[in-house]
């Protein structure tokens, strides 16, 4: 959603830098028919560019990669979690099992009970916390994502408001001089 808002952030600003391109054009016009002098100063002042209106610095907008990454990470392990998650997982796999080696945690197999029953509750624990802990990572990764982006988009809300402010001033402007011809 947030990558959605930033594309719609970029195409408002450019449409606001080809709306200030158009007044700018606007305002030749009317100095060209407000005065005989107004159109002799325009007839030798250079014509703005016709073609794409300048950006002010404003690159092409793109999400951040840290809030891309932190995606497709919690793309990749929320497919693992719901592999492993008894209620989640599809019903052509066999029975969870706790015991199997590829699931047990990096601590070692000897600092568990010896009794059986007591063991595979520690591993089972065990898997609990590590499936946890890789959640809390997925959720930090995303919200540190979601924070670089949402302040990047609050820079562009800034420049976007400074940009219409001077829009709205000038098309006054240009409103006043219309009016007085």
């Amino acid at each position: 959603e947030l990558v959605r808002q930033g594309e719609a952030l970029k195409r408002t600003e450019q449409m606001v830098d080809k709306m200030d391109q158009d007044l700018k054009t606007s305002q030749r016009h009317i100095n060209s028919i407000k005065s005989v002098w107004g159109g002799l100063v325009n007839y030798f002042k250079a014509k703005p560019p016709e073609s794409k209106p300048e950006q002010n610095g404003t690159p092409d907008y793109y999400a951040n990669t840290r809030l891309k990454e932190a995606m497709m990470s919690s793309k990749e392990q929320e497919s693992k979690y719901q592999e492993s998650h008894p209620n989640l997982r599809k019903l052509d796999n066999p029975g969870f099992d706790f015991s199997r080696a590829d699931l047990v945690s990096s601590v070692q197999t000897d600092s568990y009970p010896k009794n059986q029953q007591l063991r595979a509750y520690h591993q089972k624990i065990d898997n609990n916390l590590d499936e946890m802990s890789s959640g809390l990572s997925r959720l930090k990764n995303l919200a540190l994502g979601l924070q670089t982006e949402i302040d990047e988009q609050d820079d562009m809300l800034d420049r976007l408001t400074k940009k219409v402010e001077t829009l709205d001033v000038n098309i006054k402007s240009t409103d006043k001089k219309v009016r007085q011809l």
